[in-house]
């Protein structure tokens, strides 16, 4: 009994570590779009916002380690730019979003002030909390997560059965693509390698605790955390389709969340909804610049320094950037998730394989070729698409920005061939 009760708190507090800005407003918005093809979307969703994740999880019950660890085998030099380039993604957008989330949904409906305000404001806690490591946090984050999520199952358990108005006819031509690309936005998969490595080593395991005991641990608190999302995404999506005909035709993604919320549980949820939004999104910032601040600190000779400086620095970016809408942050966060995801998900997947399916040269080359191929991804949304279209149609699957997956899957195949015949008789 103490072994579960264990294991679901650490599945709880992994829910809670994922969950964030982008997994409330991005599933009911993509719903709205999906309207009657709405199971197919969920499942290109599931594959990057749930699927993937867990998996970047369960790597972490094999290995152990940091998040450096999961690049190493490519090289040293690799992973550590590959550390660098995350952790500067990390505080430059999903940080920010979080004060952007916040200001759409819980300021701007009841107050007349400048999103730069709340930006400054919110980053201006963010910095207090961070430095000071206050137990508040840990207060918060035990009653706000089962908050959130009663009132996430309400509105879910509400709108489910509701008598919907005639589900409208879905605005996208590839649905599975569709969502699998939107899962991209909630950062989930980067979050996993990002701070799963953090709980690994935060976890209060016992001093007789094995290896395999933790790893045990670890992988079924994954299951748990995986299965929340799940059950989370799932009903908003459906709900957002549910009520796609109510919603207004041009809605954001914070504007349909507070329609689905207001259309389930009235005014009074709107609000109640909202404010959790707002520390749901502080906790989030709280614990990327957190994770940010000691792995630089932790590559400077634990320079206390180097961690109040990155402090500053994601602290700057997140009234900087935050005070932008959050419509306007996810397009520009596209070219970057489009450089660094692919990388990340082939990352993950190889080092949850078996040891003899992935050697250092497999790693080596799987993530080189996707690198390449991931190249007109990345160009894509940063120059005329035109001028990629030879390209994009030469290359399987890059219409849909996946060019990379056919090219990294082969290359696998190949580069295990070769390892097979090196060995020695």
């Amino acid at each position: 009994m103490n072994k579960t009760k264990e294991i679901f708190i650490n599945g709880f507090a992994l829910f809670s570590m994922f969950f964030g800005a982008g997994n409330l407003i991005l599933p009911p918005f993509l719903g709205k779009n999906a309207g009657d093809l709405w199971f197919w979307v969920t499942l290109g969703f599931f594959v990057t916002a749930v699927f993937i994740p867990i998996l970047g999880i369960l790597a972490h019950a094999k290995l152990q380690g940091t998040m450096y660890d999961f690049g190493k085998k490519v090289s040293p030099t690799f992973s550590l730019v590959y550390c660098f380039v995350v952790y500067a993604i990390s505080i430059a957008l999903p940080a920010p979003r979080t004060a952007s989330v916040t200001h759409e949904m819980a300021i701007a409906p009841y107050f007349n002030t400048s999103s730069l305000l709340t930006s400054t404001v919110c980053f201006s806690l963010v910095y207090i909390f961070v430095m000071n490591r206050s137990k508040l946090l840990n207060l918060i984050g035990k009653f706000l997560t089962p908050l959130i999520i009663l009132i996430l199952l309400t509105i879910i358990f509400v709108g489910v059965f509701t008598t919907p108005e005639t589900i409208q006819t879905s605005t996208f031509t590839s649905p599975l693509i569709s969502g699998l690309l939107e899962g991209y936005q909630t950062f989930d998969a980067i979050g996993a390698v990002v701070v799963g490595g953090v709980l690994v080593i935060s976890m209060n395991f016992k001093k007789d605790t094995s290896f395999n005991e933790k790893k045990e641990l670890i992988t079924k608190a994954g299951f748990i955390a995986g299965f929340g999302l799940l059950i989370i995404y799932a009903g908003l999506i459906y709900n957002g389709a549910n009520f796609s005909s109510i919603f207004p035709e041009n809605a954001n993604r914070t504007q349909v969340l507070t329609s689905l919320s207001t259309q389930t549980l009235g005014s009074i949820g709107t609000i109640f909804l909202s404010v959790l939004v707002a520390l749901a999104c502080f906790t989030t910032a709280v614990g990327i610049i957190t994770g940010t601040a000691d792995y630089f600190k932790g590559i400077n000779n634990n320079s206390q320094k180097v961690f109040t400086a990155t402090v500053i620095i994601g602290c700057l970016l997140g009234i900087i950037v935050g005070q932008f809408d959050v419509h306007y942050i996810i397009n520009i966060a596209l070219p970057a998730l489009m450089f660094i995801y692919p990388i990340t998900i082939v990352l993950i997947i190889l080092n949850v394989l078996p040891e003899k399916y992935s050697s250092a040269l497999v790693f080596k080359v799987v993530v080189v070729v996707t690198f390449i191929f991931s190249i007109p991804d990345f160009l894509g949304f940063i120059t005329k698409p035109e001028s990629l279209s030879t390209i994009k149609n030469t290359i399987p699957l890059a219409d849909q920005n996946l060019g990379w997956v056919l090219p990294a899957i082969f290359s696998f195949l190949i580069a295990n061939i070769i390892s097979k015949l090196k060995k020695p008789a």
